[in-house]
């Protein structure tokens, strides 16, 4: 392939610019550039993006040796083929000219057939660099890229590989916190203990308490908690957080919220949302121990704005929370939503914060962004989709008091020590209660005669029939039949894409007493009604 040749010639003499133009006229692939002034010369090679240089020797003031080292000086041209013209056959001359940087010398005038041939070949030499050149930085930016790449992919498939471990951690300590918890209501529940040991009780279930909130952000993190979403107006939600906010900042915080009117509404589980926000405030409160101030923002962001780059297509509800902290430095952004990484000291923290919002944000199917500089405090974006329904306004879920009742339950668990201990919670509320370790049990039982009020039934169980064959076995034969499934980890069960049914109810393990009397006794009221 033939390269143009871009010919630029410095030289006080017009003639020369003549005799060149004459020379090449014949060929369309040369191009020159003529200019008497030598001081010049790097300017117009760049301009001209010259691929040789012909300059003659005499000129009065700045003289060819001259040009030849500014040309040699500079970065941008100390690689462009240079040729020294003169009128001289001189060999000292070509020794300081070859001294200076020239790559050639020619005296004027040679024949146009050398004169085009000297010129090509030399344009060829600096055209055929530049694209070596060209060739090594591409692979450069190539090899980085791949380096991003796989730095990428490591850290994905490492948050993978710890997302599987903690879900599945957080499943078998769901059924530890199950027993304990239960078998302690139901001591409560029997009474005759004095009020010492009500007192070490509550504080044991207190305890309880606490190790689910933590195997909940665990499952957050992994992306396996089932999310009950409903469309909500975000700006609600975040008006209503304000009180709570300031409480948990305490005194020594400014909070500025800053809410755009008509935000678009979004699919999201409230009560998660709820939690995310609380605990990016508390990052937040930690990071600025002398005060400052948190910014609580939300807007809408249409599809094709700059700020999703980073995000993907479509229309976007982005809530930021944003301190004037301290900030993280990048090895510690790096790894800020790994779960139980934490830089507070010991006891200050459990390093699961940001790891839950990382998680609850993804199963959401949004994105959440982390912005942070030391001393330049930290900057949360949570994106969430924008969604066309209206915003659902749901009731007030009252507090009810321990409730019991006369109904039959069918307690379905392949645990035997949760399964005995959530049996004896309800025998004591008064219902009739029918065991079975697995679903072919149950099955059994209910082709037997058995008349079942509701089913409370663990999701994932060993044997031929899963809890969701059992459901529907039950509805078949007793159409007006409740049913409530427990579980500390049903991912890929109950819940699609993370998402819960609507029409499905979830009590997650561990579960007290008054929340399971609670949910019974509606699900049963609902039965009635029905």
């Amino acid at each position: 392939m033939q390269h143009t040749c871009s010919v630029l010639l410095i030289d006080d003499e017009a003639l020369a610019r003549d005799y060149l133009l004459h020379s090449l006229e014949s060929h369309a692939d040369i191009t020159l550039c003529y200019d008497h002034c030598a001081e010049k010369a790097v300017t117009l090679a760049l301009e001209v993006a010259a691929t040789v240089v012909l300059v003659d020797l005499r000129m009065p003031g700045t003289d060819g040796f001259a040009v030849i080292r500014n040309l040699r000086a500079d970065p941008r041209t100390e690689n462009l083929p240079i040729v020294l013209l003169s009128s001289e056959q001189d060999a000292e001359i070509k020794v300081q000219a070859f001294a200076a940087g020239a790559n050639d010398y020619l005296v004027k005038w040679p024949d146009p057939r050398e004169l085009v041939a000297r010129v090509r070949y030399h344009s060829g030499a600096c055209v055929a660099r530049r694209q070596r050149d060209e060739a090594f930085a591409s692979l450069a930016r190539s090899q980085e890229e791949l380096r991003v790449s796989q730095a990428a992919l490591h850290q994905a498939q490492k948050m993978e590989a710890i997302g599987q471990l903690t879900g599945g951690v957080a499943h078998d300590f769901n059924n530890v916190l199950q027993i304990i918890g239960g078998n302690l209501q139901l001591l409560k529940l029997i009474g005759g203990v004095n009020d010492n040991a009500r007192a070490r009780i509550d504080t044991a279930l207190a305890g309880v308490e606490r190790g689910a909130r933590l195997a909940a952000h665990l499952l957050a993190f992994a992306r396996r908690q089932p999310l009950q979403a409903v469309v909500i107006d975000p700006s609600v939600a975040l008006t209503e957080m304000e009180d709570m906010l300031r409480r948990v900042l305490g005194p020594q915080a400014a909070i500025v919220t800053d809410i755009a009117p008509q935000l678009w509404s979004t699919a999201v589980d409230p009560s998660q949302l709820h939690n995310v926000i609380l605990n990016l405030a508390i990052n937040a409160r930690d990071a600025m121990p002398g005060g400052g101030t948190l910014i609580l923002r939300a807007r809408n962001v249409p599809q094709g704005s700059p700020e999703l780059a980073e995000v993907g297509d479509g229309d976007y509800v982005m809530i930021e929370v944003a301190d004037t902290g301290k900030g993280m430095p990048a090895e510690v952004l790096q790894r800020a939503f790994e779960p139980f990484f934490t830089t507070k000291p010991t006891g200050q923290g459990t390093g699961l914060g940001l790891s839950m919002a990382y998680g609850f944000v993804k199963q959401s199917g949004g994105e959440i962004l982390l912005k942070s500089k030391p001393g330049e405090g930290t900057s949360v974006r949570i994106f969430l989709r924008r969604s066309s329904q209206a915003p659902v306004h749901d009731e007030d879920a009252a507090v009810t008091a321990l409730f019991g009742g006369v109904e039959t339950i069918l307690v379905v668990e392949d645990e035997e020590a949760v399964r005995d201990a959530t049996a004896g919670l309800l025998s004591a509320l008064g219902y009739q209660v029918l065991q079975a370790p697995d679903a072919d049990h149950a099955a059994r039982l209910v082709e037997g005669g058995a008349h079942v009020d509701l089913l409370f039934t663990d999701v994932i169980m060993p044997g031929k029939m899963s809890s969701l064959e059992l459901a529907e076995l039950l509805r078949r034969r007793q159409p007006d039949v409740q049913i409530l499934f427990t579980s500390g980890y049903a991912e890929g069960v109950l819940a699609h894409e993370g998402k819960l049914d609507p029409s499905i109810s979830l009590l997650q393990k561990p579960y007290n007493a008054d929340v399971l009397s609670a949910r019974i006794r509606h699900l049963l009221r609902r039965r009635k009604a029905a």
